[in-house]
Order: C-alpha cells, then structure tokens, then sequence
C-alpha cells in the first residue's frame, strides 16, 4: 500500500506532466490572443479619441457624460417648451370658439 509521502509512479507522473503542459500551451495561447485584442483596442481607441492612455479615456468618457446629461436636459426643456406653447394655442383656440358662440 502507498504511503502518503510515497512518491507517485512514472505514469501518473507523465499524465500530470501532459495535463500541465497542456494549461500551459492554452495560457501562452490565451495571452497572445489577449495582447492582440490589447492592441487592437489601443489602435482603435487612438484613432478615434486621440489616445490609448486609460487615465485620459476614463476623463473623456465622464466628460462625454456630462456633456449627454446636459443636452438631454436641454432637449427636455425645449420639449416641455413646445408642450407649453401647444396648451397655450389649444386653450386660444377654445377660449374663441366659446366667445363665438357665446
């Protein structure tokens, strides 16, 4: 019977060996797909914001934010604005249908 300090036989040993060999082609193989994926989205981040720099990219997306927030606040104001202005004709209008057939 094995002992657990026993060292494992010359099988077991090589299968372990393949098994680790294989992660280890897998991860070399998940790395370089990831570093080229990285590279990518560096070309295509400098091409089309300016930069790759992460730092300068987080500023320019809350900038971006900011900038969406306040255009849509302004879109609304201009919406509620035409609202506004729609009430005012619908109540003229009934205001002189009314002294018409008053």
């Amino acid at each position: 019977m094995a002992k657990a300090n026993d060292p494992q036989d010359i099988d077991t040993l090589k299968k372990r060996h393949r098994d680790l060999d294989k992660q280890k082609t897998t991860a070399e193989a998940d790395l370089k797909s990831a570093e080229k994926q990285l590279k990518q989205l560096k070309a295509d981040a400098l091409e089309k914001y300016g930069t790759d720099d992460l730092e300068a990219l987080k500023g320019k997306l809350e900038q971006m934010k900011t900038d969406n927030l306040k255009k849509r606040r302004e879109y609304q104001q201009h919406l509620d604005a035409i609202l506004r202005e729609a009430q005012q004709i619908v109540s003229n209008v009934l205001t002189a249908r009314d002294r018409r057939l008053a």
